[in-house]
């Protein structure tokens, strides 16, 4: 289930429309989206079959039924999704436990938000037992709900994660910014009726209506957020 602390009231000053941040984890906070493909190119190699590199953006970003099954059609491998989704999830448990590198930016903007006391919430397509390894790194005490992928019926590109973790807040999702890096994950937020802002990581995206997009973390802070919510409101 869902982990969750009462949220805290927001600070950001007086007319700000911010209610809510919810960020993404691999790729937007965790720069683990290599690491991903790296396990999955590993696993079939050892299963006898070549992923192609094109596959590498059908599978970003997404929840790993999805991913899997797609890989397994692909090559045909002799495998089933429960039995590859083990692999996966231990091959790139081993990488975070060798070295888990944070993205330009996430720990300074995490720092911000924690000491605003701006409600924060963790919303990813990874597994529970993916999620609280990586916790361990950015920090729980950072947020005050996590949304895992195998926890909600429906995960990214569905807006469920997002509008569970913004009623979770007690947040309007239109007063809520979400931070993403990939398509599958835009779609999610977008969907939910939150302001994005988009830090691509493995193919572009491009901005729209309450979509921005920004090349680093290094260019997102409390007063940035702030400042897109309130505009569009």
């Amino acid at each position: 289930m869902t982990t969750t602390i009462p949220a805290l009231a927001i600070r950001t000053g007086e007319g700000s429309a911010l209610e809510a941040v919810l960020l993404d984890m691999d790729g937007t906070l965790v720069d683990t989206e290599g690491f991903w493909w790296d396990v999955e190119v590993e696993v079939f190699a050892a299963l006898g079959h070549t992923l192609q590199d094109s596959w590498r953006q059908v599978v970003v970003g997404g929840p790993m039924t999805r991913s899997a099954g797609f890989l397994i059609e692909a090559t045909g491998a002799d495998i089933t999704l429960a039995e590859l989704t083990v692999l996966l999830n231990k091959g790139f448990e081993e990488r975070i436990d060798h070295a888990l590198p944070l993205m330009p930016g996430a720990r300074r903007l995490l720092a911000e938000l924690t000491a605003h006391e701006v409600p924060t919430a963790l919303v990813s397509a990874s597994h529970r037992r993916i999620i609280d390894r990586v916790l361990t790194t950015l920090g729980p005490r950072h947020f005050a709900l996590t949304v895992a992928g195998d926890e909600v019926p429906r995960t990214k590109p569905h807006p469920d994660p997002y509008l569970l973790a913004a009623a979770g807040l007690g947040a309007d999702p239109a007063r809520c910014a979400v931070i993403e890096d990939t398509a599958t994950g835009v779609a999610a937020a977008e969907a939910a009726g939150c302001h994005v802002v988009v830090v691509p990581s493995v193919t572009p995206i491009a901005p729209s209506v309450r979509r921005t997009v920004v090349s680093s973390l290094e260019e997102v802070d409390l007063a940035f957020l702030c400042g897109l919510v309130t505009q569009m409101r």
